[in-house]
């Protein structure tokens, strides 16, 4: 009768992941690693789980949840999101050395939200949703409030299935000051269908991702087609994590590594809820004649791909597979390098910027943006986006834009000035950057002065400003073909081209670090503890003298021992005690 009930029950569950019908299932999950060798050696190490699940959660009473997460789920029904971007980094991503990132993120963490155009009340929308992403993440997202949060015109398009034209709909928000931690890595793995206990998620070991040069993990959410007609919408939740190795700390100052080098484990199957699980290793070399890469064990297969503006090669090693795992029960990829350290050229990406303060003193200051465009020939637009605290009051009018030594007229802009402790300034611009040329943007501040109960705990160390955002089509040098998302790689398909002439890049800059005129807070210490000190010798020997009560003790006669002892005392002839 037990074994009854059982079958009926696991059968039942079986129709309720497919939605009461024998038909394939309405969801499918996907898990991708990327391994790229990076121009200054290091190796970066992207992973990719994708869960899609076609289903209208604003339309549709759901109630059952097979590999989506419940609690995103649940979040976005209640709150009305078409589009959610949260992002948790530690460092900060080098462009200039490292190349142009698949996936970048501002260091702290950054949310982005999209909401449907019935909601009525976006502020107190966001406000919650900033809060119970808090609690889901153990982030300190419920800091995100006025201060911090702007509503970009042009810098966040909706990445998902979307014509969205109201901005006000957006709400844009970055703590750059977040520390990312094994808290916080907890439970994004938990969100996973198999968690860490099998596929590609088995080498995400909180001790080696954290011993890194840079890490960040992110949660994306949006909406995308179901099929090419595109008549119904189907929900992706893309979950990225993101590490660059120190491959001479860890080779032991080579270039060679392996999985297990870096995160001391190796890949034993892949997760059973999966339709696909592959690893892909970039092999690619500027001389087809003489690789410099060589991969063991031997891949299954190679593919080639158009990506941001380049043809790469990359070995591809399917999980799926049951040849795999014929030899061995484990896979530990290892690539070695067959030239010196000293032979691979850093190519210089083609659009990178920097961002830096200057002047001295505590009163005023400059902010100073260079941005920069190596395309030999081709002249490109961006866009600039600007997030600085209403503690820095910008002068708008110092606002200087020069390229080659000319002044650069932006075709767009849009600046909302800030309110003293209830908003940022936002300042967004549309610069032309010429073919191989520097742009340098200045504007001048002046520092506020905080009420005492304003400043951090540690208010020397200073404030930390919001980096600035460039987005941008950059040229392609070569000719991008259109690729299905469904059978592209994952890496290639979160900012797909609109064409074949260009690809879409989004960047950041350092945040800023920013002192402000801070009181001395020793002297209130040292004034608390004088006045308490002299309060109490001071007043305490008063209120002694006023409360004690004086009594007058007469001397007693003494006890039968005393009298016995003095007469005693007595009769030898010597005096009475």
């Amino acid at each position: 009768m037990a074994g009854a009930v059982a079958a009926v029950l696991g059968l039942s569950l079986l129709l309720g992941s497919t939605g009461g019908s024998t038909g394939p299932p309405r969801d499918s999950l996907r898990e991708e690693l990327l391994l790229s060798p990076l121009p200054s050696g290091d190796l970066a190490a992207t992973f990719q789980f994708r869960a899609r699940w076609d289903s209208e959660l604003h339309r549709e009473g759901v109630s059952h949840y097979r590999l989506f997460p419940k609690a995103l789920g649940q979040l976005i029904s209640k709150f009305l999101v078409r589009e959610l971007h949260l992002s948790l980094t530690q460092g900060f991503w080098r462009t200039r050395t490292w190349g142009q990132p698949y996936l970048q993120a501002p260091a702290g963490a950054e949310l982005w939200v999209w909401f449907q155009d019935s909601v009525t009340d976006v502020d107190r929308a966001w406000k919650e949703l900033s809060n119970i992403l808090s609690g889901i993440f153990c982030a300190s997202l419920n800091f995100i409030d006025s201060t911090n949060t702007v509503t970009p015109t042009a810098s966040f398009k909706p990445l998902g299935l979307a014509n969205v034209t109201d901005h006000h709909l957006l709400r844009y928000a970055v703590l750059p000051r977040e520390v990312v931690c094994t808290e916080n890595l907890t439970p994004w793995k938990k969100l996973l269908p198999c968690g860490s206990k099998a596929g590609l998620a088995v080498l995400l070991k909180a001790e080696r991702l954290f011993h890194t040069s840079y890490h960040s993990q992110a949660v994306h959410i949006r909406p995308i087609c179901r099929d090419a007609s595109c008549l119904s919408v189907s929900w992706e939740l893309r979950q990225t994590l993101t590490v660059v190795f120190d491959t001479f700390s860890i080779g032991q100052g080579k270039r060679d590594w392996s999985l297990f080098k870096m995160f001391s484990r190796t890949v034993t199957e892949a997760c059973p809820l999966v339709s696909e699980s592959k690893i892909y290793v970039d092999i690619s070399s500027k001389t087809q004649e003489n690789e410099l890469l060589e991969v063991t064990p031997l891949p299954l297969s190679v593919h080639e791909a158009s990506v941001q503006g380049d043809r790469r090669t990359y070995a591809v090693y399917d999980l799926l597979s049951p040849s795999l795992f014929n030899v061995s029960r484990s896979l530990n990829v290892q690539l070695k390098w067959k030239r010196p350290q000293d032979s691979l050229d850093l190519s210089t990406p083609v659009l990178h910027a920097q961002r830096y303060v200057s002047g001295y003193g505590l009163q005023t200051g400059e902010i100073s943006t260079l941005i920069y465009n190596t395309h030999p020939y081709r002249a490109f637009p961006v866009i600039l986006l600007e997030t600085v605290p209403w503690y820095l009051r910008l002068y708008v009018h110092t606002l200087v834009i020069t390229t080659k030594g000319k002044e650069n007229k932006p075709s767009y802009i849009h600046y909302q000035p800030a309110q003293d402790r209830r908003r940022p300034h936002l300042l967004e611009m549309l610069i032309q950057l010429p073919a191989n040329s520097v742009t340098k943007i200045t504007i001048q501040f002046e520092r506020a002065l905080l009420k005492w109960t304003e400043y951090t705990p540690d208010p020397n160390h200073g404030f930390y400003v919001s980096p600035s955002v460039l987005s941008a089509l950059v040229p392609s040098v070569i000719a991008m073909k259109a690729e299905d998302a469904e059978q592209s790689p994952l890496f290639t398909s979160l900012f797909p081209s609109s064409d074949g002439s260009s690809y879409f890049v989004r960047l950041y800059t350092e945040p800023l670090l920013v002192n402000l005129p801070t009181p001395d807070f020793s002297m209130p210490y040292n004034v608390i503890c004088l006045t308490c000190t002299v309060v109490a010798v001071c007043y305490g020997s008063f209120y002694n003298l006023l409360t004690r009560t004086f009594h007058v003790e007469e001397p007693s006669r003494g006890g039968l021992a005393k009298r016995l002892a003095n007469i005693i005392r007595k009769v030898r002839g010597v005096p009475p005690l």
